[in-house]
């Protein structure tokens, strides 16, 4: 799912929550003049008692305590720091019809080529739809996943991201909101902005790390939801070939949450049977409706009236039932958040 482009009031900058305006580098810090953050994306959603809560939310932290480490630098905040910080920001920016992701970049403030490296935690939250997201049309780019002596992609930093830059604009002119990477083996790696998911003869396949996929937090969830479900679930490499003829394609990750493909390439997949039940119980655990161990959720409360919340979870019962918003649009047609 895309984040459509937004201008947020407030943002958290530099440990205090400041104007938009006012969160600024100078132009020879690291992270302008090499591009050195490393970050995290969070989703949060509305519960039906009208509290608000965010996925996986101490899982995230560490995710962004150990990409901070391989890139040496300095990261003391403590979890509750964390997650006091961003609980601020929210109860400024929430709407009671919006979900909200959360983006968490640490970047390298002052230092050269790692030596007195500061850094400065930037929180910033968009709005996104209550609804899931429609199965999208997708294809294969001929850029790669760097390898992990290049730009190891267990470190989640933004300059991982410029290849997918480059497929972005690839997709963009062949009508694909969303396209698939892979590795220098010419196997499946994951896509611009989530992991790959795929099923054949009932299970659930995703490439592992080492192919050149994110330690993905959703996967994980993924992985458990099948379990939990009855659903066999392998990590293991994924040849080009076998995901042209697999029965579903899905990707998998924050934003994306679990979303169907279908078509890739050109070529039309049948209905995600499986990855759609995934995805259900994953939206409904997430939404407070049917919680699941496995989607664990930091829960806050929101200034918000009774009128809002009662017409909030009528709302979110309505929008996260099954089978919504599983339409298949045109192939090439965009979704937006």
């Amino acid at each position: 799912m895309a984040i459509t482009l937004q201008k947020p009031q407030y943002v958290y900058f530099d440990g205090k929550i400041c104007l938009w305006e006012d969160a600024v580098f100078h132009i020879s810090s690291e992270a302008v003049l090499r591009g050195l953050n490393v970050f995290e994306g969070l989703k949060g959603y509305w519960q039906p008692d009208g509290r608000f809560g965010i996925v996986a939310m101490r899982r995230h932290y560490d995710r962004l305590v150990r990409s901070a480490k391989i890139l040496h630098m300095p990261f003391t905040m403590s979890f509750e720091e964390f997650e006091a910080a961003t609980h601020e920001l929210l109860q400024l920016l929430h709407q009671p019809d919006k979900n909200m992701w959360i983006r968490a970049t640490l970047y390298g403030e002052e230092g050269h080529w790692g030596e007195n490296c500061t850094s400065n935690l930037v929180l910033t939250a968009y709005q996104t739809p209550l609804t899931r997201q429609a199965p999208i049309a997708t294809g294969v780019t001929a850029w790669q996943r760097a390898g992990d002596l290049a730009l190891p992609c267990r470190v989640k930093t933004s300059t991982n991201y410029q290849v997918a830059r480059l497929v972005k604009i690839e997709g963009r002119d062949r009508g694909y909101s969303e396209m698939i990477l892979l590795n220098g083996a010419g196997r499946v790696a994951e896509g611009l902005g989530g992991c790959i998911i795929m099923v054949r003869d009932g299970a659930v396949i995703t490439p592992p790390a080492w192919e050149g996929a994110l330690e993905s937090i959703t996967v994980d969830i993924v992985q458990s939801l099948c379990q939990s479900m009855g659903i066999p679930f392998e990590r293991r490499p994924v040849d080009r070939t076998e995901l042209m003829i697999a029965d579903e394609i899905g990707f998998v990750g924050t934003l994306h949450e679990i979303t169907p493909v279908c078509s890739l390439d050109g070529q039309t997949l049948g209905e995600a049977t499986i990855i759609n039940s995934i995805a259900e119980r994953y939206i409904q655990a997430a939404c407070g409706i049917n919680p699941h161990p496995a989607v664990d959720l930091a829960l806050m409360t929101m200034p918000i009236d009774r009128n809002q919340s009662h017409n909030l979870s009528e709302a979110g019962k309505s929008l996260h039932a099954i089978g919504q918003n599983h339409g298949q649009p045109r192939s090439g047609q965009r979704k937006s958040a």
